[in-house]
């Protein structure tokens, strides 16, 4: 008997086992893998975003939602929108068990005593260190956690200057090549200015306010924490809503804490 060449039976061994392979993926098992890996390489692009509105004087139930609306037109978003109650009596934000698997929260809540079984969500959500972004009064979010500004978002919010003050917003002209300050320019907030200096070290401001006669106070900047990174305004006003260079520093701020540019439909 002619006994086949080494290389031959190597050959014909890797056959077999090929033959054997694809046995064992049936149709149904081929489609399930599909599924996966679109899931991996798609669902990657478009980030779960949770948008949190809890606070009435700066209307961000109303705002807030509408952003984010605006941001899912345009780009390969999952927004989920949470809000509190109509009754201001009410310390209560429904849903916030969502934050759990969010791949970025949107916070603008306002001196909320919050049940502790709901601000455990976004407790266990900050120390998972995962991304934030925090407007206007987010820095006294929460009665029950005061310590949130300092050691959350970098800040040191001591009050703020009149409301009849206008504030002009100006980005750091050193930055302006900076990826946080694509399409952002001057601008005047109706928004009364807060006093956040000194802010805490290892926070990177960005964008400055003024109103006449007082010292410039930072109004936008970028802090680490749990190795996460987090993205703070003192904006927030109804009518910075209305400025094209808020919604980007917004949307800038959210890509930067996410480390990714969101994708666009």
């Amino acid at each position: 008997m002619i006994q086949a060449p080494a290389r031959g039976k190597r050959l014909q061994a890797r056959l077999e086992g090929l033959g054997k392979l694809e046995k064992r993926f049936t149709m149904r098992s081929i489609a399930l893998l599909f599924s996966f890996l679109a899931l991996q390489c798609w669902g990657a692009d478009k980030p779960k975003i949770v948008f949190i509105a809890g606070e009435y004087e700066y209307f961000s139930r109303e705002t807030l939602p509408a952003f984010a609306a605006d941001l899912a037109k345009k780009y390969e978003i999952e927004p989920v929108i949470l809000k509190r109650p109509d009754d201001e009596k009410v310390e209560s934000i429904p849903g916030l068990e969502a934050v759990k698997d969010a791949d970025l929260v949107v916070l603008f809540v306002r001196r909320m005593t919050l049940p502790e079984s709901e601000l455990e969500h976004i407790r266990n959500y900050v120390k998972a260190g995962k991304p934030l972004v925090g407007l206007r009064t987010a820095s006294h979010a929460f009665e029950n956690w005061t310590e949130f500004d300092r050691d959350v978002l970098g800040g040191n919010y001591g009050k703020h200057y009149g409301a009849a003050l206008k504030t002009t917003v100006t980005p750091i002209p050193e930055l302006k090549s900076d990826p946080l300050l694509k399409g952002v320019g001057s601008f005047i907030s109706d928004g009364s200015l807060y006093k956040n200096n000194p802010l805490r070290p290892n926070t990177k401001p960005s964008v400055m306010g003024k109103v006449n006669g007082r010292e410039p106070e930072p109004v936008a900047w970028t802090h680490q924490q749990n190795g996460g990174r987090v993205f703070y305004t003192s904006l927030g006003h109804p009518n910075d809503f209305k400025q094209e260079s808020f919604r980007n520093l917004v949307r800038n701020g959210m890509e930067w804490t996410l480390g990714k540019s969101l994708k666009e439909k």
